[in-house]
């Protein structure tokens, strides 16, 4: 075992709190999506409450109380924030908005709660609320039901969620919509269906609006990879990557449109290849590659033959082409006659270049550090990236993109939640602090900002000196920077 291991190996255990009311959430949501499926007698119905039951009675012998307090789309669990990923996004602001339409701001669950009570609370829940005195009607009910032990209180309108973290929780959600659509879309297209162009385009216009009002907050989404839903959240990623890029070399509101666009199309063709190909686990062979390299043109049929559009989508059918052919022609589809490498190709390159090195598919199970990936691209030609357009890219990232892990000066353990806004700091980003110098993990996160000096040496308090593999700690670094 390496020093470096050695010093934290075994000190970071799953976030059990966080786990546990992700858990929780998703059981009183399939609970209730039991009960308006089918009676209270089916089996599946008795099987969710059950479970329910048996993760909130685990609870209540640990914590002694349970009470979930729900505040626009923001779930806490005993006055913890649950941080909610791609995966469980759409269905917890479902249940959030069940419990704001009947004007519940919070749920307290006490020792001695039988599970013959989850049925009567669950069912109220799916009632229409009344239209007026939403709480007033829906107490009056439960009071006439068995339930003694879960009491309904209104929310706390006296507590106000931040801008920034308003500004984050709209990134979510236009994360969220966007890898939706993605889906959807790529999925059809696979199935030889219609596409909604429409809901693409407003997609696409939602991730422009979230760069040109707070470009952190959406940058900080694509940290939220998952290897289940790769295909669509690099779509995503590779748009938000694009737009941004786009941004800050200068491009207009409508230019970043089409470029937004274009990026999200920019694999389409791989919707055409086998999917053996695309999910192969370990090295493809050169027959796969063979294969795989056809996807540009591939993309370019499949968004001639798309309807939707207002004419002819050229600049996206040309970004599908070009964006593997390198700034010197080097790459694929070969390049027989003299031509120009357009600049949504380049940059769409970039983007795609960057998300792909960084995260895990079926034929990469270790990414590499975001900050490697950078340097990587920028500094070696063979690759065939733009060095300006990566020089952009790293603008908004900073040297330490977000979602990297740290490791301090002061052995302290980080993330990276944020690029410096000072552009001859992009080596200072801001951290959270996840643990200490001797290797403990810290009870809660501290945020850190690394450009912070000591007053009596004049140098920074703390610096990194390198970055580290957040799997080597079982870190979801995602639970941290969204």
């Amino acid at each position: 075992m390496d020093k470096e291991r050695g010093r934290w190996a075994g000190t970071f255990a799953p976030l059990s709190l966080q786990d546990e009311g992700r858990k929780l959430l998703t059981a009183i949501f399939g609970a209730m999506r039991g009960l308006k499926l089918y009676p209270l007698e089916n089996e599946v119905v008795q099987q969710a409450l059950s479970e329910l039951h048996t993760l909130v009675a685990g609870f209540l012998e640990s914590e002694g109380v349970l009470e979930v307090r729900v505040m626009g789309d923001f779930f806490f669990l005993n006055e913890k924030r649950l941080r909610l990923d791609l995966r469980n996004f759409s269905t917890f602001g479902s249940l959030a908005r069940v419990l704001a339409a009947h004007g519940i701001g919070e749920v307290v669950v006490t020792r001695g709660v039988a599970e013959h009570e989850w049925a009567p609370f669950l069912s109220l829940l799916l009632r229409p609320p009344a239209p007026e005195d939403a709480l007033g009607d829906f107490a009056e009910r439960l009071w006439g039901t068995s339930v003694r032990n879960i009491v309904i209180r209104p929310g706390r309108a006296e507590q106000a969620i931040d801008l920034e973290e308003e500004a984050m929780e709209g990134a979510r959600r236009t994360y969220a919509y966007s890898v939706r659509v993605a889906r959807h879309a790529l999925s059809d297209i696979r199935m030889g269906q219609a596409v909604n162009v429409g809901r693409i385009k407003r997609a696409v216009q939602g991730i422009v609006d979230q760069v040109l009002a707070n470009e952190p907050s959406i940058l900080a989404m694509t940290a939220l990879r998952e290897f289940d839903e790769y295909t669509f959240t690099h779509s995503v990623n590779v748009c938000i990557f694009s737009v941004i890029m786009g941004q800050r070399i200068g491009l207009g509101k409508h230019e970043l449109y089409e470029l937004g666009l274009a990026a999200l199309f920019h694999d389409v063709g791989k919707m055409r290849i086998g999917e053996g190909v695309l999910n192969k686990s370990g090295g493809l062979s050169d027959e796969d590659w063979r294969v795989l390299m056809e996807h540009p043109a591939e993309g370019l049929l499949a968004l001639f033959q798309m309807h939707g559009f207002h004419g002819v989508p050229y600049r996206q059918m040309l970004v599908a082409y070009e964006h593997h052919m390198k700034t010197d022609f080097s790459g694929y589809p070969p390049v027989r006659r003299s031509r120009s490498l357009g600049l949504f190709s380049r940059i769409v390159a970039v983007a795609d270049g960057f998300d792909a090195g960084t995260s895990v598919r079926s034929y990469q199970y270790r990414p590499k550090a975001p900050d490697e990936v950078l340097r990587e691209m920028r500094d070696n030609p063979r690759h065939g990236f733009d060095p300006l357009l990566v020089k952009a890219l790293m603008s908004a990232t900073g040297v330490y993109p977000v979602g990297t892990l740290v490791i301090l000066d002061t052995f302290e353990l980080a993330v990276v939640t944020r690029a410096n806004a000072d552009p001859q700091r992009p080596h200072q980003p801001e951290v959270k602090l996840l643990a200490d110098g001797v290797g403990m993990p810290l009870p809660e996160p501290i945020v850190a900002r690394l450009d912070e000096m000591d007053e009596a040496t004049g140098q920074p308090l703390r610096t990194i000196i390198k970055t580290t593999d957040p799997a080597r700690y079982d870190i979801r670094v995602a639970d941290y920077v969204a």
